[in-house]
């Protein structure tokens, strides 16, 4: 009984260093993009409360839209990861090429959609000494979405054809270039938090061009640059596989993005102290983004390869890590939400505040990893309507609901608030899972 235990646990132990080698440079590689937000936190917080606040506001609706957009990213991945996977050079570079096309296209329409919304915010509720100083900022983060979009499609090709560290040294470029961006636009040109917006930009599209230029000139690459004609019908093909991608990412970053609006409905230390929160949470789920992005990536591989008795022991061996990286991260939320806070603000109510929801999260850390990594995964198979359902019947019904009558129903504030989302995480854990275990039967 023994040796078929090890027996079945074998190619569970066999995904692991795939997984690490593929995961550890695409988590790497997405705390840059967070980083990004950390530093413009880090130098907006100086400048007080409100401004620090205008930075929450524009965080929770770029939620939104990035999360849409990752839909669209995440097919690109699932399509270039199964060509890789069936050796199939030219698939891939048809993949890329309509895919970046793609992501012109949803990221300008995406900026559109950022510039629109700006009237809504004061109906919404939204602070008033927050949004009079809020819209250079706001203009200026609806153009970075665009670079955004464009340099993370084409690192799609990084991570799927096994240069994923190519991919990180072009998304560290972007973050050491804007550290001193921002320094000098905020504090030497007292641009204030446009000068955070303009920085970003710069600092994406840094990424960008040094994206294209290797793709140009690296000589491992020359199979994928071979020309390839790009019908409308390829870019429909992907917007399709995308657009159930898109709406359940959305689902997802909606109903938090709702939870930072529901933040600013409670005050400017309310909302102050959810995009510190928000900017420290974020980057720890770097980690199981980044794995969930290695399992789609396995999985699809696999899928490509038709071994179809690889599936599950990718997810299990998935779980394993993200589990135990979530677990760390929760003792470090309790352990350090003090110092962590002191280091973004010194208003003593925002502190006290972003302390306690710490905590919060460090609750549903394990929950979120898992729910995570079985939609990476689930994408990898290219099954994309059902847990599109799951996630939105999770968040809006579930989880939205829930926060707005524990925080304000019920009178427990922010509190409430996060314990509501909570409740959503955990549905979404319980269900994507069983969803991939009814697909792998063998």
């Amino acid at each position: 009984m023994k040796d078929q235990i090890l027996i079945s646990q074998a190619p569970t132990r066999a995904e692991f260093t795939p997984l690490i080698r593929l995961a550890v440079p695409l988590m790497v590689g997405l705390a840059a993009a967070l980083l990004i937000g950390v530093v413009d936190t880090a130098m907006i917080s100086p400048l007080g409360t409100v401004p620090l606040a205008a930075a929450g506001v524009t965080t929770a609706v770029l939620i939104i839209l990035i999360s849409a957009l990752w839909g669209v990213i995440t097919a690109i991945s699932v399509q270039i990861s199964q060509a890789e996977g069936a050796r199939d050079a030219a698939r891939v570079a048809l993949a890329l090429r309509s895919g970046l096309l793609l992501c012109l296209l949803g990221g300008g329409a995406a900026a559109l959609v950022m510039i629109a919304l700006y009237p809504l915010l004061g109906p919404l509720g939204q602070p008033k000494e927050v949004l009079a100083i809020l819209l250079p900022y706001w203009m200026s983060m609806a153009i970075w979405i665009v670079p955004f979009t464009l340099f993370f499609g084409l690192k799609a090709l990084f991570d799927a054809v096994g240069r994923p560290w190519t991919a990180v040294a072009l998304s560290y470029l972007g973050v050491l270039f804007n550290v001193p961006a921002n320094y000098a636009f905020i504090h030497i040109l007292d641009l204030g938090i446009l000068g955070a917006g303009l920085a970003s930009i710069l600092s994406q599209c840094t990424s960008l061009v040094a994206g294209i230029y290797v793709l140009i000139r690296a000589p491992g690459l020359a199979a994928f640059r071979q020309r390839v004609t790009v019908a409308w019908a390829d870019v429909w093909s992907q917007a399709k596989d995308a657009l159930p991608l898109c709406l359940g990412y959305a689902g997802e970053g909606g109903a938090y993005a709702v939870v930072g609006l529901m933040m600013g409905w409670l005050g400017a230390e309310a909302l102050a102290a959810h995009q510190i929160v928000n900017a420290l949470a974020g980057l720890a789920y770097m980690i199981p983004l980044g794995m969930a992005g290695a399992a789609s990536i396995r999985v699809g591989l696999a899928v490509g390869a038709g071994s179809q008795e690889r599936l599950r022991p990718i997810l299990k061996a998935s779980f394993v890590m993200v589990t135990l990286w979530q677990a760390v991260a929760a003792i470090v939320f309790i352990a350090a939400g003090r110092v962590l806070a002191e280091t973004m603000s010194d208003d003593p109510a925002v502190i006290d505040l972003a302390v306690t929801l710490f905590f919060i999260v460090a609750l549903l850390q394990v929950a979120d990893g898992v729910q995570g990594t079985a939609l990476g995964a689930l994408r990898g198979m290219s099954d994309m309507s059902l847990p599109t359902i799951i996630t939105l019947t999770a968040y809006w019904p579930l989880a939205l609901p829930a926060s707005y009558a524990l925080g304000f129903l019920f009178g427990l504030g922010a509190v409430g608030v996060w314990i509501g989302y909570t409740l959503g995480l955990v549905a979404a854990a319980v269900a994507l899972p069983l969803r991939f275990w009814a697909l792998t039967r063998v």
